[in-house]
C-alpha cells in the first residue's frame, strides 16, 4: 500500500510542470530563509548535490550528442535546404553578437560563492587562441574527467566524422546512447526544484533577499536581447530574403508557434505545432519536413544568447576585462555550442562551462553560473524556447518565399 502510494506520488511529480515545481522551490526557499535562516543554511547540501550532478553528466552529454549528431548526419541534406541552414547559422551568430552588445551596454553581476577567488584572466585574443588550440588536443579521457569542454567538443567531432562511414546498426546504437544520456539529463534536471530550493534558501539566508532580486537585471538583459532578435534582426533577415513586409509572418509565427513553445519549453515537443503551421502557410513539404526537425536541434538563437550573457556576467563578476576580439570569439563559440544544446529544458545551460573555459574560469564557478540559470530559468528558458521554435518556421517560410520571387 505504501509502495504504491510512493510510486503514484513519484509518477505525478515526474509528469508535473517543471516550471511550477521550480517556482514552488524558489518561494519555499525564500520563506524558509526568512523564517529560519540557520535552518535554511543547513539545506545548502541539496543545492550542492544538484550542482554536482550537473557537473558529472554535462561532459558526457556534450560528447555523446555531438558525436551521434555528426555520425548520423545524412549526405545531401544540406543541399536540399541550403538557404534555411544559412539563415539558421546567420541568425544564431547575430543573436550571440547581440548578446555581447547588450551585456556590454547593461553589465550584469552574479552572487557566486567563490566570486572572491582570483581568476587568471587571459591577456587578449592571442592567449585565448593559444589555450583553445592546446585544449583541443588534450587527452580525450582527461578532457572528460577534467571537464575540458573544448577538448570534448573536438574529440566528439573527430570521432563522429570517423563514424560517418560506420554501419547503419552502429549509428543506431550511437543514436540510442545519445538518447539514453539525454534521458539521464532529464532525470537530473527533474531535481532542479529541490536543487533550486537549497540554493535559494542558502543564498537568501546568507546574503539576504537582495541577492535573489539582483537576478532581475540579468533576466531583463536576457529577455531584452531575445525580444531584439525576434522583433528587429529576424524581421530584417526575412526582409532581405523576401523583399516583403516581414512583420505579418513574424507575428503569426510568434503567435502560433512561440506561445506553445513558451509553455512546453521544448523545441522537440513543438515540432508537430510547427509542422502544422508550415502546412497552413502552404510551404514546400520537402523543405519543412527536413528544416523543422533539424531546426529543433541546431537553430538555437535563444541558447546562444543565454550562453553568451551568462558567461559575460560571470566574467564581469570576477572582475576580468575582455577585449573586443575575445568577445567576438565568444560569440562564435556560443553560436556553435548552441547547436549542441540538448532537447531537454535547460539544456543550453549545460554548455556554459564550455564558454567559461575561454576565460580560464574554473568548472566549479561555471557550474554555479549554471545553477543561477536554473533559478531564472522559469522565464529565461521559456522565452529562449519560444524564440528558437518560432524562428524555425519563420526562416523556413522566408526561404520558401524567396524561391517564389
Amino acid at each position: 500500500m505504501a509502495s504504491s502510494f510512493i510510486s503514484a506520488l513519484f509518477k505525478r511529480y515526474m509528469n508535473g510542470s517543471l516550471v511550477l515545481q521550480i517556482v514552488i522551490g524558489i518561494v519555499s526557499g525564500v520563506v524558509l530563509a526568512t523564517v529560519a535562516p540557520s535552518l535554511a543554511q543547513s539545506f545548502a547540501f541539496i543545492g550542492t548535490f544538484f550542482v554536482s550532478a550537473l557537473k558529472a553528466i554535462a561532459p558526457v552529454l556534450v560528447f555523446m550528442l555531438v558525436m551521434a549528431s555528426i555520425a548520423n548526419h545524412k549526405s545531401g541534406q544540406q543541399t536540399q535546404i541550403g538557404p534555411v541552414l544559412g539563415l539558421y547559422a546567420i541568425g544564431t551568430l547575430i543573436a550571440a553578437l547581440s548578446a555581447v552588445l547588450f551585456s556590454y551596454a547593461f553589465p550584469s553581476r552574479l552572487d557566486l560563492v567563490t566570486s572572491n577567488v582570483a581568476q587568471a584572466a587571459p591577456q587578449g585574443i592571442a592567449e585565448v587562441l593559444y589555450n583553445l588550440l592546446f585544449n583541443m588536443v588534450d587527452n580525450p579521457v582527461a578532457a572528460l574527467v577534467n571537464a575540458n569542454y573544448v577538448g570534448i567538443l573536438t574529440w566528439a567531432a573527430l570521432v563522429g566524422i570517423g563514424l560517418r562511414h560506420a554501419s547503419g546498426s552502429t549509428k543506431v546504437v550511437l543514436h540510442n546512447l545519445a538518447e539514453s544520456v539525454t534521458s539521464v539529463v532529464g532525470y537530473v534536471i527533474r531535481l532542479a526544484p529541490f536543487g533550486v530550493f537549497g540554493l535559494v534558501a542558502n543564498t537568501v539566508a546568507t546574503t539576504g533577499l537582495e541577492a535573489l532580486l539582483g537576478y532581475s537585471h540579468l533576466l531583463m538583459v536576457l529577455i531584452g536581447t531575445m525580444l531584439f532578435i525576434a522583433l528587429v534582426t529576424n524581421p530584417l533577415l526575412v526582409f532581405l530574403m523576401t523583399r516583403q513586409n516581414p512583420y505579418p509572418l513574424v507575428f503569426q509565427c510568434l503567435k502560433s508557434s512561440g506561445i506553445t513553445a513558451f509553455f512546453t519549453r521544448s523545441s522537440a515537443a513543438n515540432i508537430p505545432v510547427n509542422m502544422a503551421l508550415c502546412e497552413k502557410l502552404k510551404l514546400d513539404e520537402d523543405t519543412y519536413s527536413v528544416s523543422i526537425p533539424l531546426g529543433a536541434t541546431i537553430n538555437m538563437a535563444g541558447a546562444a544568447i543565454t550562453i553568451t550573457t551568462l558567461t559575460l556576467a560571470a566574467v564581469n563578476t570576477l572582475g576580468q576585462t575582455v577585449d573586443l576580439p575575445t568577445a567576438m570569439l565568444l560569440s562564435v563559440i556560443a553560436a556553435i555550442s548552441a547547436c549542441g544544446s540538448s532537447g531537454v529544458a535547460g539544456g543550453s545551460l549545460l554548455l556554459i562551462p564550455l564558454a567559461c573555459s575561454l576565460f580560464n574560469i574554473s568548472n566549479d564557478i561555471a557550474m554555479q553560473v549554471v545553477a543561477v540559470g536554473f533559478i531564472i530559468g522559469v522565464l529565461q528558458d521559456s522565452a529562449e524556447t519560444a524564440l528558437n521554435s518560432s524562428t524555425d518556421v519563420l526562416f523556413t517560410a522566408a526561404a520558401c518565399h524567396s524561391k517564389d520571387q
